[in-house]
């Protein structure tokens, strides 16, 4: 069994920093990448961001390059995501997720991160 554990998300203002992290915990956790999603009010969950579990290559979303930053710590199993220059449109609750499959299979339960303006 898979366990996704996302933390550090919060109430900041426009322009600050916030970094997630995903611990990750399973006794043959060997995704094919980890990512990150986010769903704010009234709209489908995104894709932010996603680092290959073996290759560290990484894909972010248009909105978010430059910004936000994907990383992993593969003897912790745990994956970051360092957040710049947030914006409110930033606002949502932010999701870890394991691809392996073909599929983004494991989901953890989110952490809300709030920007005001």
């Amino acid at each position: 069994q898979v366990h996704l554990v996302e933390s550090g998300g919060g109430l900041v203002q426009a322009g600050d920093s916030l970094r997630l992290s995903c611990a990750t915990s399973g006794r043959t956790f060997r995704p094919y990448a980890v990512g990150w999603f986010r769903q704010a009010p009234g709209k489908e969950r995104e894709f932010v961001a996603s680092i290959g579990w073996s290759d560290g290559a990484t894909n972010y979303a248009d909105s978010v390059k430059g910004r936000f930053t994907i990383s992993r710590d593969n003897a912790k199993n745990t994956v970051h995501l360092q957040m710049n220059s947030l914006k409110p449109e930033d606002t949502a609750v932010y999701y870890c997720s394991a691809h392996q499959g073909s599929i983004w299979r494991y989901w953890g339960q989110g952490t809300r991160v709030t920007v005001s303006s």
